[in-house]
């Protein structure tokens, strides 16, 4: 069984960490989007679309929230939706398709997104899974019907170096992190042994750049 390094910070907040892979949290349909960098950012003409889209559904109170960004930092995703701010990324990468089925991507998957704020919307405050009957039918209003749940391109994740190793000096456990920890931390099994979980300068993990 692989060995399990957990972090504890300062400030008294364990943190899980596994030491050959550290996760990566995933997508909510509810979390805020990421900022964009200059010059990408909103697209005016997707967002009157969408908003004439939403008027068509007799749903005014989504048109006039609704907007659509492109993300030059999305890896994987082809879009995604927030709920919460009635906003839809797209991934700039969509721009780089060839020309021969560019526009039919870029539709697509703006509808495909633009169906689960529907579904959402017309849900008000009932709970519905994400690509569930109601979003099916979303899409069909939307001129989508037979919509797959998950997009058909296949955007390969960038793989990142990781350029810093931190080492419990008690136990001897290792993690690697892509980014340099902001915060002084310590082994969270050795804290929790030894000191009844509270953080204990002993057990602070000692930082080493990787070449």
């Amino acid at each position: 069984m692989a060995h399990q390094l957990e972090l504890f910070d300062d400030d008294d907040e364990p943190a899980s960490k596994r030491a050959e892979e550290p996760r990566i949290p995933q997508h909510s349909p509810v979390a805020e989007p990421a900022r964009v960098r200059p010059g990408a950012g909103l697209d005016p003409e997707l967002t009157q679309t969408a908003a004439q889209h939403a008027e068509r559904l007799e749903l005014g109170s989504l048109a006039r929230r609704l907007s659509v960004a492109w993300n030059p930092r999305m890896r994987t995703a082809a879009g995604r939706a927030f709920t919460q701010t009635a906003s839809i990324e797209l991934n700039s990468k969509l721009q780089e398709l060839p020309e021969a089925h560019r526009e039919a991507e870029i539709q697509n998957t703006f509808l495909h997104e633009l169906a689960h704020l529907v579904a959402y919307a017309r849900a008000g405050r009932r709970r519905i899974a994400p690509h569930g009957p109601e979003w099916q039918t979303a899409c069909r209003d939307l001129g989508i019907p037979g919509e797959s749940r998950c997009h058909s391109l296949d955007f390969q994740p960038r793989r990142m170096r990781r350029k810093f190793a931190y080492q419990c000096p008690h136990c001897a456990a290792v993690i690697q992190r892509v980014r340099k920890l902001k915060r002084r931390v310590a082994c969270y099994d050795c804290c929790r042994e030894h000191n009844r979980g509270r953080f204990d300068r002993r057990f602070a993990l000692v930082e080493r750049k990787l070449t």
